[in-house]
């Protein structure tokens, strides 16, 4: 089962899924909190719900005010940053330039493809979370290769 766990993590990171931020949450994890990046995730999940809602809201205006869906966009990528949401972030990076050079098609472009790597971790990150219940607490989490 850790075997399977830690092949499931790899698998994250090599798909570039995920960066090193999600291993430095894992070394905070113990004895006393041993569901630290569980809890972690799942905030990162409901309080981002609201970010996505608001932008999508944010792009329905005409004309598009850049400096707020920017401003969103900052706060969403800060938070998927904090989990180590690699791809994630990068969507957020390529928004947040159509912002500055007022692309609003491109915004829309890149919010759409976000919302599939989102949605897709969340995915990949539930049933990795299902199996790191089943398998238990391990020693010590590991960098992957």
């Amino acid at each position: 089962m850790q075997r399977q766990l830690a092949n499931m993590k790899q698998s994250l990171f090599d798909q570039g899924y995920l960066d090193e931020q999600f291993i430095q949450l894992e070394e905070l994890q113990d004895d006393a909190n041993p569901n630290f990046v569980e809890e972690v995730v799942t905030l990162y999940y409901r309080d981002s719900a609201r970010l996505i809602h608001n932008i999508e809201q944010a792009l329905e205006k005409n004309p598009l005010d850049f400096g707020k869906l920017d401003s969103y966009m900052h706060q969403f990528k800060g938070s998927s940053s904090s989990i180590g949401a690699k791809k994630v972030k990068i969507e957020c990076t390529q928004f947040r330039e159509y912002c500055r050079t007022g692309n609003a098609e491109g915004c829309k472009k890149t919010f759409q493809q976000l919302k599939k790597e989102y949605a897709t971790l969340k995915k990949k990150l539930e049933v990795y979370f299902q199996v790191a219940r089943q398998a238990g607490p391990v020693e010590k989490a590991c960098r992957p290769k």
